[in-house]
């Protein structure tokens, strides 16, 4: 969980934690006897150990006579569960209505600062390669296929690499041009997409060779949007920063990272000697 979901929980806790002792229930057990709960559960809820659900809250508040704010409570409980997504519950329809609710973040930032440690950030991408990626989500996750219609929605982000102001700033490592997704055809052309894009006049691409010197540790791929959002993600989950303390060491973790990156004529050399690489490969 996030620094900032867990604190948020905390701080809930300790406001129900008082809620039951202004009601006259001096310990946890005794709460627990009046709601039928196990103490163990009154425990982990008040300590941020466990999230409250929403029928909890209800409870909680009738039996302290806190029912006025049962419903500021639901929708703190709501907040939370929002910045922790699993991701089965995101992609429960398929994959096009993640990427469709990308597009209304991008439609607002200005400044985009982009980590991708091994695959090409999702803007940059072919439809070609996009779909293979896709595949593997839908695989992974066990979602309905709706594939097709999921890299559509991708590709409608680079609408905004052309419009307005914005500023694209992207780091990749070099492991991410030879991340094989559909084989060599399918990356010889995503390659080729980069060094097009490379010219794009508020786009700056970065890549930090597998042998420079690194003053962080690499870490998970983040996307940050402007100075007021990071969405992160792991295998299991996608969780949003927006607590400006915590915007703030993505922000210097980007700069490190930025400091070991190459760009120019250098990061198109990379980027050469990794269609090489496939074109090597690729059937006679």
């Amino acid at each position: 969980m996030s620094n900032q979901a867990q604190e948020a929980r905390e701080a809930l806790g300790a406001r129900l934690r008082g809620f039951r002792k202004d009601a006259g229930f001096a310990s946890g057990r005794a709460f627990a006897v009046a709601t039928g709960w196990a103490e163990s559960k009154v425990s982990r809820i008040e300590n941020g150990k466990q999230n409250a659900s929403e029928d909890d809250i209800r409870t909680w508040c009738l039996k302290t006579d806190r029912q006025e704010h049962t419903k500021d409570l639901i929708a703190t409980v709501r907040h939370i569960d929002e910045l922790w997504l699993e991701w089965r519950r995101q992609l429960q329809a398929g994959a096009e209505s993640r990427q469709s609710k990308a597009l209304p973040v991008y439609a607002r930032t200005k400044v985009f600062r982009i980590w991708h440690p091994t695959l090409v950030w999702g803007t940059l991408q072919t439809a070609d390669y996009a779909a293979e990626t896709l595949k593997q989500v839908v695989s992974f996750y066990e979602i309905p296929n709706d594939t097709e219609a999921a890299v559509g929605k991708r590709l409608e982000r680079q609408q905004y690499l052309y419009r307005g102001n914005r500023i694209f700033n992207v780091l990749l490592a070099e492991q991410a041009l030879y991340s094989n997704f559909g084989g060599p055809d399918v990356m010889k052309g995503q390659l080729d997409r980069l060094l097009a894009v490379m010219r794009l006049p508020r786009l700056s691409l970065g890549i930090i060779p597998r042998s420079a010197p690194v003053k962080i540790w690499p870490g998970n791929s983040f996307s940050m949007f402007d100075d007021r959002l990071v969405l992160v993600e792991t295998y299991s989950a996608e969780f949003s920063v927006t607590q400006p303390r915590e915007i703030e060491l993505y922000t210097k973790a980007f700069a490190l990272l930025k400091q070991s990156a190459v760009y120019g004529n250098t990061a198109r050399e990379l980027i050469m000697t990794a269609i090489h690489h496939f074109d090597r490969r690729s059937p006679a």
